[in-house]
């Protein structure tokens, strides 16, 4: 298996800096056993959250959850501070580093605070990826995490909407799969549901943590 992520033009154009970087499989409980995993990142800021200039309008993406029930992007989190990240369960580095990350930031919340946050992971593999899978790896994370998956074109239309580029999975001839996906997590306030801040790839979870408290009252950081 192999996974290649790519960084969407918005997300170029946000930052100033931009490096590629390969990276091996990460240490994480979650992440995939597959052996030879390698993936090239294309990642870039130091780090910290990119404040946007124009903030993303929420996707308009209704799709299954990972405990089977559909799930409107848009309504089900309208008025909560929301992290959305496009991904998958099969990715060897970059995903399960970035969600569990995202719980260990978010398990040093306050518990009012930590009730608020929506983490939104949706499947750029949803085929593979289905709501049982799902709900298994994003569990042994945070069990609050909702994880995402349906119709490939859906999905990539919605992603397209944020800035986000990803491309169908690939099989190749020694029967590995290719996806291709950006790496980006996007940061939507409550009090207008617009993405106003962008975090690329090898943001880490004392950063996350740093910048949450104010995610969540809607101010940059």
């Amino acid at each position: 298996m192999r996974t290649t992520l790519k960084l969407g033009a918005t997300a170029l154009t946000a930052v100033s800096a931009l490096l590629l970087a390969g990276c091996g499989a990460a240490g994480s409980s979650a992440a995939s056993s597959d052996a030879g995993n390698v993936a090239a990142v294309s990642a870039a800021s130091s780090g910290a959250g990119t404040l946007l200039d124009t903030p993303f309008t929420k996707p308009q993406l209704v799709l299954t959850d990972n405990h089977g029930k559909p799930f409107d992007l848009v309504k089900d989190t309208a008025g909560y501070p929301t992290l959305l990240f496009f991904g998958y369960t099969h990715c060897p580095d970059v995903c399960p580093t970035t969600m569990s990350d995202l719980a260990l930031a978010k398990s040093e919340l306050p518990k009012a605070d930590q009730d608020k946050l929506r983490v939104v992971m949706v499947s750029t593999d949803p085929e593979r990826d289905t709501p049982a899978r799902l709900n298994e790896w994003l569990g042994a994370m945070d069990k609050s995490f909702i994880g995402l998956t349906g119709s490939f074109s859906v999905i990539q239309a919605a992603a397209r909407t944020v800035g986000v580029g990803i491309d169908p999975p690939v099989k190749e001839k020694d029967g590995s799969v290719t996806v291709t996906h950006g790496a980006e997590v996007l940061a939507f306030w409550p009090k207008d549901n617009k993405g106003h801040v962008l975090y690329m790839s090898g943001t880490s979870a004392t950063q996350y943590a740093h910048d949450l408290p104010k995610i969540i009252k809607s101010e940059a950081p």
